[in-house]
């Protein structure tokens, strides 16, 4: 055989690989069917729920709710955080930032209790640019605190609190135009972080992530984990006292992964995209529907976890979920902006 024969040939093999590899990367050959074991306690009308986080102590979630149209956007959306009371089974829904001033189009959340207040962060989108809003929860009355922006904000997705004033901040892209952006968003590559601000700095504790998404804090273990849903997977660091990460492994969940929610044993509850080609077609208005995926990981130590498929759902009940918050049996299960959102009861 000619050396340009082999040549060529080993240049074919080596895109058919990529290009399968990111076929099942993306779950475009996976068939998605409807399978729940339990019932729908309650449908919820509030348009692009995306993320959902329960207080245990207190019996409540905060929603974080805005009514998207197309992705990217084409103007400034617009939405609110809501509380949901959990205690009564009525789940009474509380919007909390109608006199926030200024365009609000809150994305991931987190919150943080400290004595009987709570600290709330919201990731802000607007055409002016991103930010995250802090605010003050005394029993059921939100006050605004404060506005945080930076140009380590390229294009920030979800967060979580450490304190009222430490957090850990997703960039879910490095790029956020140009051939860039499309490489990463269908080319697989990973250019996304996660940035640390401690009080006063950003400092880049984790880079090379597919599209890095939800993201959150096992506080016990001092173990954060990042969603990559462009990989499937989430992604387990180790966390210094000083913020620093260091990377333990990947957790291959078998779908796209969006936020990250604890239940009180530590497991970790996800919503997620099975099939990602189907959901960008859906985010840019040329689907009716995308199909949703909630999955329960139990991670017990490096190279010892499980992943659970608990919800599947073709598109027609819920569209693209996001995010499974649980309550006990409940989980209440967020979209990216379905008209929306859906409390479950397990059996």
């Amino acid at each position: 055989m000619k050396k340009t024969t082999i040549i060529a040939l080993a240049i074919f093999l080596i895109l058919f690989a990529v290009v399968a590899y990111d076929m099942v990367s993306i779950g475009l050959l996976r068939t998605v069917e409807n399978h729940f074991a339990g019932e729908t306690v309650k449908e919820i009308g509030l348009a692009g729920a995306e993320d959902i986080t329960v207080s245990v102590t207190d019996s409540f979630a905060i929603i974080s709710s805005t009514a998207r149209g197309v992705y990217p956007p084409k103007e400034t959306e617009k939405g609110g955080l809501y509380l949901m009371e959990l205690k009564s089974g009525n789940f009474i829904v509380k919007h909390l930032t109608h006199d926030f001033q200024g365009p609000f189009a809150p994305h991931g959340i987190s919150m943080f209790k400290h004595d009987s207040t709570y600290t709330i962060a919201a990731i802000n989108h607007t055409e002016h640019g991103h930010s995250i809003e802090f605010f003050t929860l005394v029993g059921e009355e939100l006050t605004h605190t404060r506005t945080e922006r930076s140009t380590a904000l390229v294009s920030p997705n979800d967060l979580v609190l450490i304190d009222a004033q430490r957090f850990y901040v997703t960039n879910d892209h490095g790029y956020t135009e140009g051939i860039g952006k499309l490489l990463e968003e269908y080319g697989n590559l990973g250019v996304s972080n996660v940035m640390y601000f401690d009080g006063q700095q950003y400092t880049e504790v984790a880079k090379g992530i597919a599209y890095a998404n939800g993201i959150n804090l096992d506080n016990g273990r001092n173990l954060l984990f990042v969603a990559s849903p462009r990989r499937f997977r989430v992604k387990v660091y180790q966390r210094a006292e000083d913020g620093q990460l260091t990377f333990v492994e990947d957790i291959h969940c078998g779908t796209g992964v969006d936020n990250i929610e604890f239940d009180t044993e530590g497991n970790l509850w996800c919503g997620g995209h099975p099939k990602l080609l189907r959901f960008a077609a859906y985010g840019m208005g040329r689907k009716e529907t995308a199909p949703s995926e909630v999955v329960k990981v139990t991670y017990r130590a490096k190279g010892d976890y499980s992943v659970e498929s608990i919800y599947t759902d073709d598109g027609v009940q819920l569209s693209a979920t996001s995010v499974a918050a649980p309550f006990g049996n409940l989980l209440l299960v967020g979209t990216v902006k379905d008209r929306k959102m859906l409390v479950l009861r397990r059996d």
